[in-house]
């Protein structure tokens, strides 16, 4: 008998949504959640840098099951971790949160028909067993970011910071900041920094498609004066839903339109005569690198009042005071911050053991978006890259709690994804062009080019597939442990 049921890795956004399912769909269920770090809320209790918020709207990267109810749409992380907080005490989930406990490694047994967890405990390895495994802290790497080599770096003689490590109390006013990158930390970082800052620069080797977007949702604020706060938050969620896939929809069907469109809106609110297109015009489409959002423009509003630059060039190597470019150009600095990016780890880096063999995730497909085939009773939640992130974890969320309810009326106790044609076409786990991911996938699983093994991007598409359509298909394989039972057989009730 294992010691729970479901034992939930991660006590971030996906983690906690998780919880909340599980004990509303399942009560009766016994379940845990593994944090490594001492806090709840994940990316949002671990960034610490200036200015730090979300890229999509809280209408729907907040959880569908708690309105949110304040008025900024593009919220900051303070805002963002009460509300997890909130989520969490109101439901009872931070009880289950077991602080400073990270998994190592995870063994499956099939004829005991569950896992057997390694965890690092201050410092000492103890063993946990459940009949699922779910991985819920994304696909990043919490203890270090990313930053390439730069030649010469150990001569700057001024403060060289990442964001992922952000010291509490670096005194940056009236300095010369040099912003290294040009994603949503970078351009997050510039707009909060200008004001207090000498001057900040944001040095990029090449552009990135920003998108001015409203702070608030005039719609949902007015609408919340009129409906009560979960009607409101209900119809403005279902809009922005759609305008998010619209938006994509169209970038992907019309990506030279799409190009002129976001040109307009940065020209517009750029100074006159500005090199946009040195600048704010990338060489790829839209979306095939997800898109910057700057609530109420903030970064052109930099821009233009003169505290704020932008330098699109390549480094030859840092100085003493800052660092030469391929242009020659010198760029000067009392603090240079590389938001360089993140490093990817899969599954929080644990090894994954089924009957004595060693998972090789790259040999590995995705099911559905949050199973690996010939890996048993395990899931994952990674949301989208072209969308609230949380709008496909929930979706998921809800598909493992029908998954769960589907074995106990069946009596199964083993879930196991099969692949029906091994030698059929796959690719890229994360179809995605950013660099943190590229520089990975020959370590990631990979996805194939039909359902259920495609990891779709649509999220009407994944309502239909997670929430609509029977759990059991072909290739997932149930079966019972118990000797009085076969041991592998498709799904009786097809």
């Amino acid at each position: 008998m294992a010691d729970l049921d479901v034992l939930i890795v991660g006590a971030g956004i996906s983690g906690l949504g998780a919880a909340y399912y599980l004990q509303r769909e399942h009560p009766r269920k016994t379940y845990a959640i593994l944090e490594a770090r001492g806090a709840i809320g994940g990316t949002w209790d671990l960034f610490r840098y200036p200015g730090i918020r979300s890229d999509s709207d809280l209408h729907t990267f907040g959880y569908e099951f708690k309105p949110w109810r304040d008025e900024d749409s593009i919220a900051g992380a303070d805002k963002i971790l009460a509300y997890l907080r909130e989520t969490a005490e109101e439901h009872g989930i931070d009880r289950a949160v077991r602080f400073h406990t990270r998994v190592i490694a995870a063994e499956w047994s099939s004829p005991d028909a569950h896992w057997t967890v390694e965890v690092e405990k201050d410092g000492e390895r103890e063993t946990l067993t459940c009949s699922w495994l779910f991985c819920a802290g994304g696909y990043f790497r919490y203890d270090e970011g990313f930053t390439p080599h730069f030649e010469g770096r150990e001569r700057f003689r001024g403060q060289l910071i990442h964001p992922q490590h952000w010291p509490e109390d670096l005194d940056y006013a009236g300095k010369r900041v040099l912003v290294i990158g040009s994603g949503a930390t970078a351009v997050t970082i510039v707009p909060a920094m200008a004001p207090a800052a000498g001057h900040v620069t944001m040095l990029q080797r090449t552009p990135t498609y920003v998108l001015p977007v409203p702070a608030r949702d005039p719609i949902g604020n007015a609408l919340r004066k009129l409906l009560s706060p979960e009607r409101a938050f209900a119809i403005t969620r279902r809009k922005n839903i759609l305008q998010q896939q619209l938006t994509w929809r169209f970038s992907r069907r019309f990506p030279n339109a799409a190009r002129r469109l976001i040109r307009r809106f940065n020209a517009r609110l750029l100074p006159e005569g500005y090199p946009v297109d040195e600048h704010f015009n990338p060489p790829y489409n839209p979306w095939d690198q997800r898109l910057c959002v700057v609530p109420d423009g903030d970064l052109f509003t930099a821009i233009r009042s003169g505290k704020a630059s932008v330098v699109t060039d390549r480094i030859t190597k840092f100085t003493e005071t800052g660092v030469l470019l391929e242009s020659g150009r010198t760029l000067e600095a009392d603090i240079v911050i590389t938001a360089t990016g993140l490093n990817v780890q899969a599954f929080g880096g644990m090894t994954l053991t089924v009957d004595g063999e060693l998972v090789n995730l790259p040999d590995t497909l995705a099911y559905k978006g949050m199973m690996l085939s010939g890996v048993p009773n395990f899931a994952y939640a990674i949301g989208y890259t072209n969308s609230s992130w949380t709008l496909k974890v929930g979706l998921l969320c809800e598909h493992f709690c029908r998954l769960l309810a589907h074995m106990d009326e069946h009596g199964h106790d083993t879930a196991r994804p099969v692949v029906a044609d091994p030698d059929a076409p796959t690719r890229p786990f994360l179809d995605f062009g950013a660099g943190y991911v590229r520089r990975v996938l020959d370590q990631l699983p990979r996805q194939g080019e039909r359902a259920p093994w495609l990891t779709s991007m649509s999220y009407f598409s994944d309502v239909k597939l997670l929430r609509r359509l029977p759990v059991e298909d072909d290739e997932l394989r149930f079966s019972r442990s118990r000797a009085d039972r076969p041991v592998e057989r498709l799904n009786e009730s097809r």
